[in-house]
């Protein structure tokens, strides 16, 4: 079963995007921080994180930045409320860069094509 290690400081985003992705057969692992997220990377080993940029404390660009130093070849998906982060040169970084939406749709395609 593929792991996904999901970052998000809202908890109605892990319970809508675990119990969406869960249904479809991956196993999810939760950090609601971004030090929380880089102290699990190493014991998860998740196949793919999707991680939110606008958290408090370590923002997820640095996050992002931080886990590609040890992983470059982890998938990162951006998953944000905010359209202006797409042009931050950090976020470049990531493999996908998704607009948060009640619409999980573009979320499942992307996480299907990294985990396929």
């Amino acid at each position: 079963m593929k792991r996904i290690l999901l970052v998000d400081d809202e908890e109605g985003i892990h319970l809508l995007y675990s119990e969406e992705l869960s249904e479809e057969g991956y196993e999810i692992h939760s950090a609601y921080s971004g030090d929380e997220a880089l102290a699990m990377l190493d014991d998860v080993r998740p196949d793919l994180v999707i991680l939110d940029i606008n958290m408090p404390g370590m923002d997820g660009i640095e996050v992002l930045r931080r886990m590609k130093e040890r992983h470059p070849e982890l998938p990162v998906i951006l998953s944000t409320a905010y359209h202006e982060y797409k042009q931050d040169l950090g976020s470049w970084a990531s493999d996908e860069y998704i607009v948060k939406s009640a619409d999980l749709n573009d979320l499942k395609n992307a996480v299907r094509r990294y985990l396929a």
